[in-house]
Order: C-alpha cells, then structure tokens, then sequence
C-alpha cells in the first residue's frame, strides 16, 4: 500500500502514512492533538481542519456549511489521505493539553484540602477518625548480624528474621530478582540495608533491598484519572508532607470527551493501548517533572495510588471495558489487585507497587469511595449526601449507618462538550457571568483574567440563572426577546451573544449561548436534580432530611451556589448545609497512600454502598422529567428561587 507525506501546520510536522489513513488518526500518530469529542463519529463538528495542498476523501460532509466548505474545511476524522498533504489546523480545534498553572492547580483543590503542606494524619472532615500513619510502602534499616557456624540460616532467612523483630508481620515474601542479587548485597553493605516492604492483598513483601541507610528516600505518588483533567501528587511517606501537585488535560479526550465514546473507541483495533498510553504517559511525564523539580532520584518513588471512574482504571490497566456499557453493565473488575507500577506502565523504582481504590459499580467508581473516604460521610451520624458533578454524575446518600449511590448520565455539557462555544475550566473560560438588568451589558470573569475563549460549566450555570433572572429566559429553556443586539436567529431558533468578537480572543467568532446549548445543559442539570431526588424517594427520605450536601471535583470550584439552585441543579435546601470538597478523589487517593487502615476503610466502603441502578425506578422517567424545566415543574420545591 502507498505512503503518503503528510504536513500539519502551523506545528510544521510530518508523518508518513498509508492510503486511507483518516487526517485525525495521522495527526495523533504525529504527537498533534485534534479535538474530537464523539470519538470519530463525525457528528461533533470540532476536528475541523483546513487543506492547503494535496487530496482527500470525506465520507461525510458533517456540520460544515456551505461557506466552510468552500474554503477546504473537512472533519479530521471521516477525511481520508490520499496522497501528500498539507493540512492547517486551527487553534479552535485543538485540544490543549498544556498543564494547568500552579494558580488553576491550588483552585481546584480547594475545600477541605486546600494548599495544604503537611499532613500530621490522614484525617476524614468529620474528624471522627484518624488514620494511623502507616505508608503503603515503608522503609526499614537493618543491620543483620553475620553468619557464623553457630547461626548458620541462609540470607534470604536471616533477612526475614530481622525484618519480624521490626515489624511484626505474619507473612512476607520477596521476588527472585532479589533472592538473587541478596548475597553480593549483604556482604558488599557488611551486613547493613535498607528493606522496602509493600503490603500486597494481606501480605506483605520486599520490594527492595538496598545497602546502607536509605530509610529517608521514601516518597510516593497519588493520582485521580478523571475523564477530563488527571491530578498527581509527590508525597514524602516518611514525613507525610506534600511535596508537590500537576494537573493536565486527560489526553484520551482526542478519541472521545465522555466515557461511552472512549469505550467504543477501545473495541476497535488497537484502540485500547491507544487509551492506556494516553493516561500512562501523561502520569509519567507529571512523575518525572514533579521529581526533577524536587531534585529527586526516580528509585526512591516506591509506591503509587490512583483513584478514578471505572472505565477509566480499566483504561489504565489496559483491562477491556466493553461490557461497562452493555447491559446488565458488569465492568471486569471493582476490586483490582495490588500488581507492580512497572505492569501498568508506570514509571517508579523498577518494583515500586501500584494500588487502585475499588469502585462500586461500572458507573461508581473509586473516585466516588475516595470521595467518600475523604468527606467522612461514612462516619457521620446526620444523612449527607456526596455529588460529583462531571459526564457521569456520581451521588452517594447516607451516614455510618447506611450508604447508597447511583450515577447520572448528565453529559459532557457542564465539562464544555455538546455547547458551541464550550470549553474545559482552563485559561480564557468565562468563569462568572451576570447581567446588568437595564440595558443586559453582559460582565464576565475568565480564568486567568484573559480575553474569553469560550465558556465552562461554571460559566454556563451563571449564564443561564441571569438570564433568567432577567427576564431574556422562560422556564422551558426559550429565549424570550426578539430585538436586541445580543438576540440573533439561527438555524434552530435564538441565541445570546455574551461576548461580541471583538472582546474575545482574536482567533474566536462571537461568544454565545444558543437555545440548542441551553437545551442540552437543561438536560444535564434534569439528570442530576432528578437522581438526587429519585434516590431520596426511593429511601422514603425527605430532601430536607439532609443535613449536608458535599460537592466533590473540580466542577464544585467556580460553582454559585445561588446560580446553581436557581437553575435547579441542586436541591433548595439552606446554604449552609452545602460545602465544597475540593478534589476529594485525590485527597482519598493520599488517605490510601499514607495509611494502611485508610486502604482497609476504602475496601469497607466499596463493599458497603449498595448500587441503585436508577433505570430501573418506575418513577425515574417522571422525576426527569419533571426536572428538565427551570428550575423544575413544581415550584414548592424551589421555594427561595419561587419567591
């Protein structure tokens, strides 16, 4: 089959590749990342891209008008290569995975965890218990006496037995990798290592055998693989100080920007180490900036933890995740055993240990355990309630005495997929909106106090509630005004320009929010409202029964509390009952990470929530419904936006 040279500009790379290899699949295989968020189905619009040179074949034209068209503009993904090509693609129509600032990174993770610096214990919010420092791997330094004829064991005895006098385990092990490079070491070192042990599943093992005192060096790192940004942090398990944090867009958005498309994506061919790399490199590349900037050896990073959805451990694992998406949706996997970094792909000391936190479900996963391991919620006397708003809405309700959870299918709206001119909550989003209510001057508040590029979910939820508030919205999600130089028509109905081009980026159009935009964001704000409420139902609980509402993710950031319930994504309940967490599957991650009684608790709560599976509700559909209104159909229960 021929070749065909391949340019993207204006990066000015090149690739080689076969006849019929798609634009999208030539720009990855060349490190360039092209947005596109349904996967490849041709049906998102945002792979957009411009021929300069050369000839193509699309399969389909897509939502590209005429004036598009006209200019060379294909979709990357339904466009073949078929011969040289010099292809243009657009900043719009990238994905940016540049990391986030230090500033971006300290935001997030605001809540109970805030900028924190150290860490005396790994502590739930409840402050009900305290987790006994005691690190998924620790260091030991021993000095064995030397073998004579009166103690004759074999090193390998001798090494275990001076290990028991210091920590008292039942039993350890170690690999034939160490066994055989014992000997030489224990009489190189005269007699005086270091051990590092993990705990694997109930036992325990050497991970390492090093000569002299290297019990200091002792660091690991904690992650959360969430489907839109993945977090990392360096600790120091020997002091429990948090040495340093990344954070960077999850590149598995190229082949999709929620979990379903990834999963089809990973049925085709190769699509699954496709997936697996993306978030192994990506881990690896924060693991050695983080060591690097703290001039640290790479070997003495002995342990990792990560939290995450389902799908995306799977991805992770490189584990197929086919059936998380076929009814009776069964993933392969809640609990994942304990294995070497090195088997997943992560960068760490050569036996370094890798630990997940168990999920629940297919669609509860180990970030949801984390969160609820963090917020204490399983603690707690009072009903509380944990939502993790993202693609997939998690919500946990209950108290130490009972947990039950469901999940959401709210979409990629509130994450800037499935809206004109949304994006992720990165640098040039529109954060805060409200409205002046004479003449609707529009004020806005970008992260990064730059020129707007477009709007996040934040952004979106203020938006809407001013323009409610101001009378430009009715209930039902319809523009109300005809004239007005904010108010145009499009192909399906109105739209509100919140930001005219020439305030925006130079390479962004206008800035708006279009009935169609509004309709889906409807949608993800009815999927969560109603599973709260169904879910309550179904424990013939009442809403104000609920003493706290906890808000986890990096949504919860930027969140108004007043805009959202106005909205009608949260329940009207009194505001002093609702807290944000912060990233409460990183810091659960970092509970799991210092403390072996915080990984028992982790693997207690995942067995202890019951999975409600919301579709089988008979009133399910009803509560939806009812919900895809502003703020709902029955007013009573949103008394303070009512009145």
């Amino acid at each position: 089959m021929p070749k065909y040279k391949v340019t993207f500009y204006p990066d000015n790379k090149s690739i080689l590749v076969e006849k019929d290899t798609t634009i999208l699949s030539a720009a990855l295989s060349c490190g360039i990342y092209i947005n596109s968020a349904c996967g490849g189905d041709g049906v998102c619009g945002r792979c957009k891209v411009m021929l300069k040179k050369g000839k193509v074949i699309t399969t389909q034209q897509g939502p590209l008008s005429l004036q598009e068209r006209k200019k060379q503009t294909y979709l990357a993904c339904n466009t073949t290569i078929h011969s040289d090509a010099e292809i243009e693609v657009p900043q719009e129509s990238r994905v940016d995975f540049e990391e986030l600032s230090q500033e971006e990174v300290d935001t997030r993770l605001k809540g109970l965890y805030a900028k924190s610096e150290e860490i005396e214990s790994a502590v739930p919010s409840s402050g009900e218990e305290t987790f006994a420092h005691a690190p998924l791997t620790k260091k030991l330094y021993l000095e064995l006496p030397a073998p004579n004829l009166e103690d004759c064991v074999s090193d390998l005895e001798r090494l275990y037995r001076s290990i028991a006098k210091i920590h008292k385990t039942p039993c350890i092990q170690t690999s034939l990798t160490n066994i055989r490079q014992l000997s030489a070491l224990l009489r190189d070192s005269e007699w005086k290592v270091t051990v590092t042990i993990g705990k694997r599943d109930g036992f325990y093992e050497i991970v390492l055998v090093e000569p002299s005192d290297k019990t200091q060096g002792n660091l690991g790192i904690c992650c959360d693989i969430g489907t839109t940004t993945i977090t990392c942090q360096l600790v120091d398990l020997h002091t429990n100080k948090i040495l340093g944090t990344k954070a960077t867009y999850n590149k598995q958005s190229s082949f999709g920007s929620d979990v379903i498309t990834r999963i089809i994506y990973a049925q085709e061919q190769g699509g699954l180490e496709q997936l697996h790399y993306a978030v192994v490199d990506t881990i690896n590349h924060m693991t050695r900036e983080l060591i690097q900037e703290h001039a640290i050896d790479l070997n003495e990073v002995t342990s990792a933890v990560c939290a995450g959805n389902t799908t995306m451990l799977h991805l992770l694992l490189c584990i197929d995740p086919t059936y998380i998406r076929r009814e009776p949706y069964i993933p392969t996997a809640n609990f994942l055993p304990t294995t070497r970094a090195a088997e997943a792909g992560i960068t760490i000391t050569p036996r370094g240990i890798l630990t997940c936190i168990p999920g629940v479900s297919s669609y509860v996963g180990a970030d949801t355990t984390a969160g609820v391991l963090a917020s204490g919620l399983y603690a707690r006397k009072e009903l509380s309630l944990l939502i993790d708003i993202g693609t997939n809405g998690e919500i946990v309700l209950g108290n130490k005495e009972f947990m039950v959870a469901c999940a959401a299918s709210a979409g990629p709206a509130f994450e800037g997929s499935g809206v004109a001119c949304g994006m992720r909550a990165s640098h040039g989003a529109i954060q805060k909106v409200s409205i002046h209510h004479n003449d609707w001057t529009v004020h806005y508040k970008t992260i990064g106090n730059t020129k707007p590029r477009g709007i996040c979910g934040s952004g979106y939820i203020d938006l809407i509630a001013a323009m409610l508030k101001n009378g430009l919205l009715d209930k039902d999600g319809k523009i109300t005004v005809d004239q007005h130089r904010r108010i145009r028509q499009n192909d399906s109905g109105k739209e509100f320009i919140v930001a005219f081009k020439d305030e925006s980026d130079a390479t962004m159009d206008d800035i708006v929010i279009s009935e169609t935009d509004i309709e889906n964001l409807k949608r993800s704000k009815g999927a969560i409202y109603s599973a709260v409420s169904t879910l309550v139902r179904h424990m013939e609980l009442n809403l104000q029964d609920i003493q706290n509402v906890f808000i986890a993710g990096g949504f919860g950031t930027y969140l108004d509390i007043e805009n959202a319930i106005t909205i009608g994504l949260l329940p009207d309940l009194e505001r002093n009952k609702i807290r944000f967490l912060g990233n409460t599957s990183l810091a659960g991650a970092r509970m799991v990470l210092l403390s072996e009684q915080a990984a028992q608790k982790a693997d207690e709560i995942a067995r202890t929530i019951t999975y409600f599976e919301l579709s089988v509700d008979p009133g399910y559909m009803d509560e939806y419904g009812a919900a895809l209104f502003f703020p709902h159909t029955d007013l009573s229960k949103f008394p303070s936006v009512n009145s």
